[in-house]
């Protein structure tokens, strides 16, 4: 098997809205859409597709629900720089910048639909320095 792309598939209630929201925020940009349905894709990153609560090219047991309990994170080279972007863009924090004990290093917006995104970078440690030597 040769996987030659990789998306992530989300069921939300406004397409539009999530989708306007990547495409505004993070620079996504739309390679498809009809109605109830939208797939977004950037050159650096795996592809969002979006489709509306109900639609039937989902599973039959599946068609009612949202996405939930899923968090979408992008790795990033400044983080703070693209924290101080989004904040002063207006786009609500949902969780502040922080520092995770293993490294990690994060910060949360939510999108209209609910939907997580998470900016992630990671701190090198002196400890990890040292390790690595």
């Amino acid at each position: 098997m040769k996987i030659t792309a990789t998306a992530v598939s989300l069921t939300v209630d406004d397409v539009a809205a999530s989708a306007g929201f990547l495409t505004t925020h993070f620079g996504f940009q739309e390679a498809m859409a009809a109605d109830g349905f939208a797939s977004l894709e950037r050159e650096d990153a795996p592809g969002v597709i979006f489709l509306r609560r109900g639609i039937e090219v989902l599973p039959e047991g599946f068609r009612d629900q949202r996405a939930a309990g899923v968090i979408v994170a992008f790795t990033v080279d400044d983080l703070v720089a693209e924290y101080e972007r989004l904040k002063g863009a207006g786009v609500e924090i949902s969780m502040e910048l922080r520092e995770e004990p293993w490294g990690e290093r994060l910060f949360q917006v939510t999108d209209p639909n609910g939907v997580i995104i998470q900016l992630v970078d990671w701190v090198v440690t002196a400890d990890a320095d040292a390790d690595s030597e």
